[in-house]
């Protein structure tokens, strides 16, 4: 069990480097956290462990845990690969519970436009489910699905002073594309985008307006993820509030999951993260592979 293990070291990072120097994630002054439902467009040496997901859906209840762990091969390109295991309680008594490994996910992504002076990046990302890999208990598909997607980050710290107070404000998002490898499934568009107010980047290059640790290094964002199928099926989504803390190693995140209509769902969730900036841990270690 890696995640009790893991507690009593994150307690030391919260309390010796709680600073907010990040050098992770960063494009010119801004921070951009690792959301929790949208990838974000950064290439990075990190860790997500644990990523845990609880909702009730129309047939069950699921509950997921998650892992990720990305790796710089260039300062410009990177590879992830993802695992979950899953836990379904059928909504009818007479169903068995079941628990399994979902089909883990390999992933690259490529940055290929900067702009410091904007706060912008781009960046293009290619996502595998390897279908069959996982177990059918834990709900595991068969076939493979391809995710093609363009990922991008815009802070607003080039407003004009009139607008000073929104330079906080960031956006990130994705839009692309899921394949099922299957004739059973279609084809469909997914997109979304995270808004974020960095309170960091309010104290520190707004206006010190006072807040105390740990309020200072506080993020709210609001997530908003959409599906469309191709075949004519009816789009579905959710959107996600949430809070980001984020300190020079490690960020804790947490969500609430609303769906948009009853497609999507009934009931609302919970979606929670603790990630790790490997590169900032151990920076002799954890770099790109080649420069």
């Amino acid at each position: 069990m890696k995640y009790p293990r893991s507690l009593p070291w994150v307690a030391l990072l919260f309390v010796a480097h709680a600073g907010p120097a990040w050098a992770h994630g960063v494009i010119g002054k801004r921070f951009f956290p690792a959301t929790l439902t949208i990838d974000d467009p950064f290439v990075a040496d990190e860790l997500s462990l644990p990523s845990v997901l609880h909702i009730k859906g129309s047939e069950a209840k699921q509950t997921t845990l998650g892992a990720e762990f990305s790796k710089r091969i260039t300062p410009d390109l990177g590879l992830s690969i993802g695992a979950e295991y899953n836990f379904i309680d059928p909504n009818d008594p007479d169903e068995r519970s079941s628990s399994g490994f979902g089909n883990p996910e390999l992933s690259v992504k490529y940055t290929f436009f900067k702009s410091a002076a904007h706060e912008a990046v781009l960046s293009l990302g290619f996502g595998w489910e390897i279908g069959g890999a996982g177990e059918k208990s834990g709900g595991a598909e068969s076939f493979s699905t391809l995710s093609p997607a363009l990922f991008f980050g815009k802070g607003l710290g080039d407003l004009p002073d009139t607008l000073a107070f929104l330079r906080p404000v960031a956006v990130t998002g994705v839009f692309g594309a899921e394949i099922p490898l299957t004739d059973e499934e279609s084809n469909r568009l997914t997109y979304g985008v995270a808004f974020e107010y960095s309170l960091p980047y309010l104290q520190q290059f707004v206006r010190d307006v006072g807040l105390p640790k740990p309020f200072s290094q506080l993020i709210p964002v609001v997530e908003l993820l959409f599906q469309t199928p191709l075949d004519g099926g009816k789009t579905t989504g959710t959107v996600n509030p949430g809070i980001i803390w984020a300190g020079k190693l490690v960020e804790v995140g947490v969500e609430a999951i609303i769906p948009i209509n009853s497609e999507t769902g009934k009931n609302v969730g919970v979606r929670a993260l603790l990630h790790f900036f490997l590169d900032d841990i151990a920076p002799t270690v954890f770099r790109p592979i080649f420069q």
